[in-house]
C-alpha cells in the first residue's frame, strides 16, 4: 500500500492504518529504536507506542514522507525512554551511596576509639 494510501486511512480514522504502517514500517521503527535502546523489549514497545502516537497525530497532521514521520515520533520515544532509564538509575546510584555512607560512617559517640586502639 502505498504511503498517502495508509495516511488517508489514518485520516478516515480507519484502524487498518496502524496494521499497514506496521506491515509496511515496523521493522524500520524498530531498527531506529534499537540503535537508541539497544534493548529489544524497549524498542519493542516505543514501536508499538509509535502507532498510537501516529494514530494521535493524524489528523491534523499530514505527512508528505510517511517513513520520515514514523522514524521521527520512534526516535522522540526512544531518546525519552532513555533517558527516563539514565534518570531511574541515577536515582538508584543517589539511594546506594546514601545507604553506604550510613553503613560506613562512625557513630558519633565512638569516644577517640579506633582500629589502632583495639590491639592495645
Amino acid at each position: 500500500m502505498k504511503d498517502h494510501e495508509i495516511v488517508a486511512l489514518y485520516f478516515d480514522r480507519n484502524e487498518k492504518a496502524i496494521k499497514e504502517s506496521e506491515q509496511k514500517y515496523g521493522s524500520y521503527c524498530y531498527s531506529v529504536s534499537m540503535n537508541v535502546l539497544a534493548s529489544p523489549p524497549d524498542a519493542e514497545e516505543c514501536v508499538n507506542d509509535t502507532w498510537v502516537r501516529a494514530w494521535g497525530s493524524m489528523p491534523p497532521h499530514r505527512p508528505n514522507n510517511l517513513k520520515t514521520f514514523l522514524g521521527k515520533i520512534t526516535r522522540n520515544l526512544s531518546i525519552d525512554r532513555l533517558r527516563k532509564r539514565k534518570r531511574r538509575a541515577e536515582q538508584e546510584l543517589t539511594i546506594l551511596m546514601s545507604e553506604l555512607e550510613e553503613a560506613v560512617t562512625l557513630p558519633d559517640d565512638t569516644d577517640g576509639f579506633y582500629l589502632a586502639d583495639r590491639d592495645a
